[in-house]
């Protein structure tokens, strides 16, 4: 079985939406797809197969303080809009095509971090409700986001306990996996000042918070390793950008740019891709 995983990165992930373009128009189908954060919210639409969908949302709303902006926390506890993103956007602003979505035979899987024991998880897309609660959980960055509960647990973003579920795919039976990481070749996470803060604000709530943040550098780095092993035994192919994007880019035209890179990144390599995956 051919496994497609994403990794996340909030704006970063555009990137990965220009592949997933690609691949949607050359007919590159998954029948497994997992990933966390921006990486499976915007598989979404790729599954839905409407292309450029997730490009138009950020040319047209990222900028807008209803997706992005300090007074969103009155209203949702939140500094993204998460009933304007989760809500107002795809039901009327940018149709997803929901039904569409629930036709895949596949598996599609977003990973989750659960809040109280720090273990990733990984919940079936295709059981999404219509207000994505799933996405909101995946994308649920400590100080960005409140903790999402869903049933009787709460959530964080899944890329903490598990940034690039590689392994995850493997163990489900995934052979021969596409890879798409959103930061640049030789990219090495550190230990940033702000993951030391937050973890202080979250170890009182979520005490297993705590380690996850200090050491999530630890683990992506030896995820990236681990992927570029698959990649010189040919179990894998990694797709990533040459030019590095902020996380929170601001500048819409930067974001076409890193998508647009994704996309031709897909199509330089396509033959490679296909001869890949059988």
């Amino acid at each position: 079985m051919n496994g497609l995983v994403l990794e996340g990165g909030t704006f970063r992930g555009i990137f990965s939406a220009g592949v997933m373009d690609a691949f949607l128009e050359n007919g590159i189908k998954f029948p497994y797809i997992v990933g966390v954060s921006a990486g499976i919210s915007n598989a979404y639409s790729y599954i839905s197969e409407q292309f450029e969908r997730n490009i138009m949302i950020l040319e047209k709303y990222r900028n807008d303080k209803r997706y992005l902006g300090i007074r969103n926390f009155a209203d949702c506890k939140s500094y993204f809009g998460m009933n304007f993103v989760f809500g107002e956007i795809p039901h009327s602003l940018v149709w997803f095509d929901y039904d569409k979505f629930r036709e895949f035979k596949g598996t599609a899987l977003v990973g989750v971090t659960n809040a109280v024991t720090g273990e990733a998880e990984y919940k079936n897309a295709l059981e999404d409700d219509r207000d994505f609660h799933f996405l909101r959980a995946t994308c649920a960055i400590p100080g960005y986001f409140p903790a999402i509960r869903i049933g009787e647990q709460y959530y964080y973003d899944g890329g903490l306990s598990s940034p690039i579920c590689i392994k995850k795919a493997l163990k489900d039976g995934c052979k021969k996996n596409i890879i798409i990481l959103t930061q640049p070749e030789g990219y090495i996470k550190k230990c940033g000042k702000g993951n030391i803060a937050m973890s202080q604000l979250m170890k009182r709530k979520f005490p297993e918070l705590e380690r996850l943040l200090l050491t999530r550098h630890k683990l992506y780095n030896s995820q990236v390793k681990f992927c570029e092993e698959l990649e010189r035994h040919k179990k894998a192919i990694i797709l990533r950008p040459a030019n590095k994007i902020e996380s929170f880019e601001k500048k819409t035209a930067r974001l076409r740019a890193a998508w647009k890179e994704g996309y031709d990144t897909a199509v330089q390599r396509l033959d490679e891709i296909k001869e890949f995956l059988g």
